[in-house]
């Protein structure tokens, strides 16, 4: 009986009862040792009903060998791996040791789809006790599932001691009892024998904790539970709750539980502990203190565990790790009657034996200790490659602490420093990478490394213009080599995300040192063409010429550069949609946040702006799970300017704001001016030509770290247009001079349509020439969304040269491609103008995509190009469930029955 908890229980209920309907969440139990987390936790899966239940328990002596727990957790439905995308099955399997090959991200989506795949048909209950002894590996990849269930029947349920941070779940916390619950629970242990007073001083004492009212009760007397002799003082709390009874034990049980605290697999502890193992763990039984589980070792509370570790001396300590480490030795499994129980279940992955084994070594060292230190290295090794990048960095930076050589120590802080970045442990990487600094000793290549990925980190989460130093200076210590070229090319990345345009040139200058190739000429002409140079085209069509030849998203990124310093928008943006395809296939694990920065922006600038929203939505959550502070701005600022396209100024300002909260301390330029721009945005669509004016004026003048100049240049259409409406048209002439010089060596058909129209723009109104040069723009326009900005712009002067009839053909293809796209103030303004020209009828409604959400548009889009369920499920980090579920949604909303249907609406709706 659960004394005292009935709102504990009312929320883990209506929890389980959300999942079994189909409304998937989790939740955290927060509270001290022995408040009774696990209590309710064996409740809540007691009480399931006919929802399946996987438990695990975090446990200390495992919390640093990867995905231990996750293994415990699924173990029993890797069978249904073969539900899931491939992408997502092989990271899982890779985190099981069932293969090798494993990713962060397409870890967590492949956790979430065979959780929803085990959930079918009647829901699941997961609940995991302990979760701050949960491996870092094993907890990324389970609170990335966990604040995604929300169309899952699955209930998360995890309990955390103390303070112990997770992100981004819902807690509750479990106290102590109330007074009458607590006196209802002594009573029922002690029979009501207990003195009334001695029950009041007990409660108070323990605070109601459960767990110290038992233990107490337990070594009182009767005569002090009658109030006829005193209480102890101070009673016993913590793992001293334990201490007396584990001081009790005779030596030899008392090793034998010191084996298990440190090793809680059965096998091991009876080979490390020999003919004494089995009788000891016996009497630990009959003591209430342990118990056997299978193949493992678990003691009755993990404050036993504290106790048994606390009452060992430091040389004991390291003489069980040492007995430990023997019996994982390779051979130590081949033969004995100890083995059998270490067969029972199947071992985390081919590696597990090792990894102990190297941490029971590194537990029995006294000092610096190579052998012991390269065993450590090996296993971060294999925690790496299956995507336990948290558990790797443990492991090297206790690899590290035990390296003899200075040099070695080094590239081993080195690595480990990459591994918590890539883990989402940004302050831990940073801390390690100053540490590796300290023992470089003047290695050239070394410190060269160090310097990329202190730039990098910079680059990703600090100042931007910092970055740009530290990989400048890198760069020149690495003159010449291939990493010298590697640091540069970060260095133009940098500069490029400050604004720097002095840097751009001065780094694109050194590159031309450097063998032709393509990361060559990309960096030499992003660098040549704003220093005004005539070769700087050149270079940049020689890079592009080679785009058939790339494969890594990072090189498409690089060539959409090159394509937006020539002024080819639209040929950036296809590259940039390529980087995403790339970087969603392969996993690309701590790149993929920074990706979908361009991918959204790309969607924006293609007028898909519900897609544009969906990627940025995305890329927001992994950059926050990432910890890219400045990719976290990049997000915002391109909602910021999706809500400004849409007239919805209060998200507009919201996400606007708070990129600039981020964007201009950090030095990111180009982040800011996207956020500045996104408010330049807002005021020209609501028809405020003159705020958005001075704020396009604004944009000019900011310089490196509050602006950049490819905002400049990719707004100056909207600044013309600003400008005219404004009344100012030298203004309008002057901008137009500047963008004829950027647009001079663009080729494609879009570019020259956006030049035309601004043309246009400054064009006397009264005259033929502006409607000339609008209507040559339609003719040249690729990009739909522009291409319905300059068709409202030619019926706007069509109307007011009297020619209404040819006005509103043009209105009409405008207000349709707005209505479509979602750009409402844009939307009312061709509706407005066709109106005048003499169209009575109502605006026309929406398409009927109109009433999906961003989510469910992309998943319709991915439909009609094909997809199936599985493969939509890897693009998005969904389960194919999931997609399932919104399929579900779309086909009501509507009114059709079939992915044809769906994808005949998607295709239509992109028709131009």
């Amino acid at each position: 009986m659960l004394h005292g908890r009935q709102a504990e229980i009312a929320a883990i209920d209506e929890l389980i009862a959300r999942a079994h309907g189909g409304e998937g969440g989790a939740l955290v139990l927060r509270g001290e040792a022995g408040a009774g987390k696990t209590a309710l936790l064996d409740r809540a899966a007691s009480g399931a009903g006919a929802m399946r239940v996987l438990g695990a328990v975090g446990v200390e002596a495992e919390s640093d060998l990867a995905f231990a727990a996750l293994h415990q957790l699924l173990r029993s439905v890797t069978g249904l791996l073969d539900a899931l995308p491939g992408p997502q099955r092989a990271a899982v399997r890779g985190a099981l040791g069932l293969a090798a090959s494993g990713d962060r991200f397409l870890l967590g989506a492949g956790v979430l789809s065979l959780l929803a795949e085990a959930a079918a048909p009647d829901g699941l209950v997961c609940v995991v006790d302990d979760f701050q002894w949960v491996d870092r590996a094993s907890a990324d990849a389970l609170l990335f599932a966990a604040r995604r269930l929300g169309t899952e029947r699955v209930a998360l349920l995890l309990t955390v001691r103390g303070d112990a941070p997770v992100k981004g779940v819902p807690s509750l916390d479990v106290g102590g009892l109330p007074e009458e619950a607590a006196a209802g629970l002594l009573d029922a242990m002690a029979g009501g024998t207990i003195a009334a007073g001695v029950r009041q001083r007990l409660v108070t004492l323990t605070a109601g904790n459960p767990l110290a009212l038992r233990e107490t009760v337990r070594r009182l007397s009767p005569d002090q539970l009658g109030g006829r002799e005193p209480l102890p003082d101070p009673l016993p709390g913590g793992s001293r709750l334990f201490g007396e009874r584990v001081a009790e034990l005779p030596a030899p049980v008392r090793r034998v539980a010191l084996l298990a605290a440190l090793e809680g697999d059965l096998g091991t502890v009876l080979r490390a502990s020999g003919s004494a193992g089995r009788p000891a763990l016996d009497e630990l039984e009959a003591a209430g203190l342990a118990h056997v589980t299978g193949a493992s070792v678990r003691f009755h509370h993990p404050l036993v565990r504290s106790a048994v570790h606390e009452s060992a001396t430091p040389a004991a300590r390291r003489t069980a790790h040492a007995e430990l480490a023997a019996a994982t030795e390779p051979h130590a499994h081949d033969t004995g009657a100890a083995d059998t129980a270490a067969t029972d279940r199947e071992a985390p992955d081919t590696g597990a034996f090792a990894d102990r084994r190297a941490w029971h070594l590194a537990g029995a060292a006294l000092g610096p200790d190579e052998f012991v230190a390269a065993e450590l290295a090996r296993a971060a090794a294999r925690a790496r490659d299956r995507g336990g990048y948290g558990a790797a960095a443990v492991a090297l930076a206790r690899a590290a602490d035990l390296t003899p050589a200075p040099l070695t120590r080094a590239g081993r802080l080195k690595d480990a420093a990459v591994a918590a970045w890539l883990g989402g442990l940004p302050g831990r990487a940073q801390s390690l990478l100053a540490e590796a600094r300290r023992h470089a000793g003047g290695d050239a290549a070394l410190e060269s490394q160090i310097a990329q990925l202190r730039g990098r980190f910079e680059l990703n989460s600090g100042d931007a213009s910092e970055a740009v130093r530290i990989l400048s200076a890198g760069s020149g210590a690495a003159e010449r080599s291939a990493d010298g070229l590697a640091l540069l090319a970060d260095a133009s990345e940098a500069a490029a995300y400050v604004g720097d345009t002095a840097a751009l040139i001065e780094i694109g200058r050194r590159a031309e040192a450097y063998p032709e190739g393509f990361l060559r000429d990309a960096v030499a002409g992003v660098g040549a063409v704003p220093a005004g140079r005539e070769d700087g085209p050149g270079l940049l069509r020689r890079a592009l010429a080679r785009t058939g030849e790339l494969r890594d998203a990072a090189e498409f990124l690089w060539a959409s550069a090159a394509a937006s310093q020539l002024g080819e928008a639209d040929l950036s943006a296809e590259l940039i949609g390529r980087a995403g395809r790339v970087a969603r296939v392969s996993g690309m694990t701590g790149q993929l946040p920074v990706v979908l920065e361009y991918v959204a922006t790309a969607e924006r600038i293609a007028g898909r702006l519900a897609e544009s929203q969906a990627v940025s939505e995305e890329g927001l959550e992994l950059a926050r799970e990432a910890g890219y502070v400045n990719t976290v701005a990049a997000h915002q600022a391109n909602l910021a300017a999706v809500a400004a396209l849409r007239g919805q100024e209060e998200t507009c300002r919201r996400h606007a704001h708070e990129a600039l909260a981020i964007a201009l301390p950090h030095r990111v330029g180009l982040r800011a001016g996207t956020a500045a721009y996104a408010l330049g945005m807002l005021d020209l669509g609501l028809g405020r030509f003159d705020a958005a004016h001075d704020r396009f004026c604004a944009l000019v003048s900011a310089g490196p770290g509050a602006g950049h100049p490819s905002v400049v240049w990719r707004s100056t259409p909207d600044r013309i247009e600003a400008a005219v409406g404004a009344g100012d048209l030298n203004g309008a002439r002057t901008a137009l001079e500047a963008y004829e010089r950027w647009s001079a060596h663009a080729a494609t058909e879009e570019s020259r349509a956006l030049l035309a129209r601004c043309r246009a723009l400054v064009a006397p109104p009264d005259g033929e020439e502006a409607i000339e040069g609008f209507a040559e723009a339609l003719r040249s326009h690729t990009n739909p969304y522009e291409a319905a900005r300059t068709a409202l712009l030619l019926g706007e002067r069509l109307r007011r040269a009297h020619r209404p009839g040819e006005a509103r053909a043009r209105l009409r293809t405008a207000l349709e491609t707005f209505r479509q796209a979602g750009a409402e103030p844009w939307a009312r303004r061709a509706h407005a103008e066709l109106r005048a020209a003499g169209e009575s009828a109502e605006a026309p409604a929406g398409s009927v995509l109109d009433l999906l959400t961003p989510q469910e548009l992309r998943i319709a889009g991915l439909v009609a190009d094909g997809l199936s369920s599985k493969e939509i499920a890897a693009r998005l980090f969904l389960s194919p469930r999931t997609v399932e579920y919104h399929l579900y949604k779309i086909y009501p909303k509507l009114g059709i029955g079939t992915r044809t249907e769906l994808a005949r609406l998607v295709v239509l709706r992109k028709a131009p």
